[in-house]
C-alpha cells in the first residue's frame, strides 16, 4: 500500500464572481510507503479552458505568472500522466489531501473534460481526521497544523508541491493514527 499525499492549486478570484468556474491549475503530490518513507514528489501546472487568464488574485495568491500557465499542459494530459506516477491501474494506492477541496475539484475536471474519476475513489480527509486526532474543536489550516505538530513550514504557501511536502510532514507524523 502507498499513500499520495496530493494538494492542487485552482483558478480563483476575489470573492465569488457570478459564473466563475474552477480549474485545477496546479498538481503535487508525494508518494509515502506504509513506514513513513517518503518516496518521489509530482509536480505540473495545468493549462485552464474555460478561463485562461487566470486573475491578478490568482496570481497573486499562487505566485503562478500567466507565461506559466500558457506554457502548461492540459488537464487530460497531467492527469494521465499523474495516473501513471501513481500506478491507478497497478498498485493499491490511497490518495490523501489536507481537506476535500482537492478531491472534489479533480471530480469536476474529470467532468469537464469527459474522463472517468473512479481512481479518486480512494481519498481520505486528512483535515477531518487531524480534528478528531488531536481532539480540537474546529478544524486547522495547514499552516497551523504543521507548527501545531512543531514542524517547519517549507516553501511557499498556495503551491500545490509546497503544501502536498507540508501535508506529508503531519501525515508521516501522525501515520499509525489514520483511518484509511
Amino acid at each position: 500500500m502507498k499513500f499520495i499525499i496530493l494538494d492542487i492549486e485552482a483558478t480563483c478570484w476575489e470573492g465569488k464572481p457570478p459564473g466563475m468556474v474552477q480549474e485545477t491549475i496546479e498538481i503535487g503530490a508525494c508518494a509515502v510507503d506504509q513506514y513513513g518513507r517518503v518516496g518521489g514528489r509530482f509536480n505540473r501546472l495545468i493549462k485552464p479552458v474555460l478561463h485562461p487568464q487566470l486573475s491578478l488574485f490568482c496570481r497573486q495568491l499562487t505566485k503562478i505568472e500567466q507565461p506559466e500557465i500558457n506554457r502548461a499542459q492540459d488537464f487530460s494530459r497531467v492527469i494521465r500522466e499523474f495516473q501513471d506516477w501513481v500506478g491507478v491501474d497497478e498498485e493499491e494506492y490511497t490518495l490523501a489531501s489536507w481537506g476535500r477541496f482537492d478531491r472534489r475539484q479533480l471530480a469536476a475536471d474529470c467532468r469537464l473534460h469527459r474522463l472517468d474519476d473512479y481512481w479518486l475513489d480512494y481519498h481520505i480527509d486528512l483535515k477531518e481526521q487531524y480534528q478528531d486526532i488531536r481532539k480540537l474543536p474546529k478544524k486547522r489550516g495547514l499552516q497551523s497544523a504543521v507548527r501545531h505538530e512543531g514542524y517547519l513550514w517549507e516553501g511557499q504557501a498556495h503551491r500545490a508541491l509546497t503544501d502536498a511536502i507540508n501535508t506529508t510532514k503531519i501525515f508521516c507524523g501522525l501515520i499509525d493514527l489514520w483511518n484509511y
